[in-house]
């Protein structure tokens, strides 16, 4: 009688080693080649949506959006550099320039429509600054800080008409309560910041911010700058940076000295321009458009 042979523990082991070799290499090649079929589906859509916007331009519609729900799972191109859509061609290199606003998000839309100032077309990533790519809580309210340091409730700032915490002052000794209850991930740990307002009234109270440091920009300087009422609207205004002295000290303020009608001409001045926004992260990402103005050119590094 002859005896069956069976496998043994060791050799069923190598089988099972080399088909999970085998698995580990096949899948990303086919999440790949699957990744770069939804990237193509994309770019055919978007193309679609561009012919569209572009035909409706030519009959005067200037107005027209269209918007692309993306099927790409995985953030950026991974297939295409350069991606070229009609006679737009852009460079992953390049970042956002006036044509190619952002990075394909998974999940996300593509935006297409006339910059009228321009006249050019537009293709609007969602997500180019998708919450993952910022260096800061996009959802923060920028009044936490202020609030957190209960400084309002003291009675020497209750009644005061007009007051102003700048970032930039060296012997203030209300700067430093703020600055505890700045957390860790908000974008007041970079550039310049400035309470100013009412001790009084809670609804006249703004929070500017500007990107730059305003000792190194110089006094007399004008610059971009985000504004928050404290009711949660955002605005891009326009400061000229003012030079202080206090205790002998000098340091730049993100303003020259502003009366409570200055706060509001300031936000005034950028609803003139349409600009009001509702969310931090919009209006970061517009400031960061404003930024690559002739006009502040001279602020570049």
């Amino acid at each position: 009688m002859r005896k069956r042979k069976g496998f043994t523990l060791a050799e069923l082991l190598i089988v099972v080693a080399i088909i999970a070799v085998l698995v580990a290499i096949a899948i990303p090649m086919f999440n790949k080649q699957l990744e770069k079929s939804r990237e193509a589906t994309d770019l055919a859509n978007v193309r679609t949506a561009y012919a569209e916007v572009m035909t409706e331009v030519i009959l005067g519609n200037v107005d027209k959006r269209v918007y692309v729900k993306l099927k790409q799972q995985i953030k950026d191109w991974q297939s295409w550099d350069p991606v070229t859509i009609g006679d737009v061609t852009h460079y992953k290199s390049e970042g956002d320039t006036d044509q190619w606003i952002g990075v394909p998000e998974p999940k996300g839309t593509c935006e297409v429509y006339l910059d009228q100032d321009n006249f050019d077309i537009v293709f609007k990533w969602s997500g180019t600054r998708g919450e993952a790519s910022y260096d800061f809580n996009i959802r923060e309210n920028l009044f936490d800080a202020l609030n957190d340091s209960k400084l309002l409730e003291r009675d020497e700032l209750k009644k005061n008409n007009n007051f102003e915490f700048d970032s930039r002052c060296p012997e203030s000794s209300y700067v430093p309560e703020i600055e505890k209850t700045i957390k860790e991930n908000s974008l007041l740990k970079n550039g310049t910041w400035a309470y100013w307002g009412s001790g009084k009234e809670e609804t006249k109270r703004y929070l500017a911010w500007t990107s730059f440091n305003t000792n190194e920009v110089g006094a007399g300087k004008k610059i971009p700058v985000i504004m928050q009422t404290s009711n949660g609207k955002y605005y891009i205004t326009e400061t000229t940076t003012g030079s202080r002295t206090v205790k002998e000290k000098e340091y730049v303020a993100i303003s020259q000295h502003l009366t409570p009608g200055d706060y509001v001409n300031l936000i005034n001045s950028s609803k003139q321009n349409g600009q009001e926004y509702n969310t931090l992260k919009e209006t970061y990402d517009a400031y960061q458009k404003v930024l690559k103005e002739e006009k502040y050119s001279y602020l570049k590094k």
